[in-house]
């Protein structure tokens, strides 16, 4: 399968923890040279923006249309970039890492003791920020609300 993997900038933000959400690999920071688009570019990434004169500076860069998430993930669904993507849930939202398996040694002193009961070995962690994961309420609610934008997948 050929996913989609992006470079979002700062005007598209959250739309890049979203996607991180759905699986896809999302460079995002603040600021970029254009000798870092042009590196990024040429790993085959899709260049998303909300900035006309990136545009202006690379031709294959998506402007998108609205700053509304939601409509911004209907849109890149329209444009069929959306179409076949990888697992939800599988990348941390914070440094686009992909996750792992928590060590079950080491998870229980770093979340409570209930997230342990009701979650068991289904915790995972990030390899990179060593950020915890596991399924909750928070989660509940990010497929509620990937459902609404017609973007669910199945795990």
């Amino acid at each position: 399968m050929d996913e989609k993997r992006f470079i979002a900038d700062s005007m598209v933000g959250r739309l890049a923890k979203w996607l991180r959400t759905m699986g896809y690999d999302t460079h995002y920071q603040p600021r970029y040279s254009h000798t870092q688009i042009e590196d990024l570019l040429a790993e085959g990434r899709v260049f998303l923006t909300r900035k006309r004169q990136w545009v202006r500076s690379f031709p294959s860069a998506i402007f998108l249309e609205s700053d509304h998430v939601g409509e911004q993930i209907r849109e890149l669904k329209r444009r069929g970039l959306l179409a076949s993507g990888p697992l939800p849930f599988t990348r941390c939202i914070r440094c686009n890492s992909v996750l792992i398996e928590a060590d079950p040694q080491l998870v229980s002193q770093h979340v409570p003791d209930y997230v342990l009961y009701k979650s068991g070995y289904t915790i995972k962690q990030c390899p990179s920020c060593k950020r915890y994961y596991w399924p909750g309420t928070h989660r509940d609610r990010m497929e509620r609300q990937l459902r609404l934008w017609g973007v669910s997948q199945e795990r």
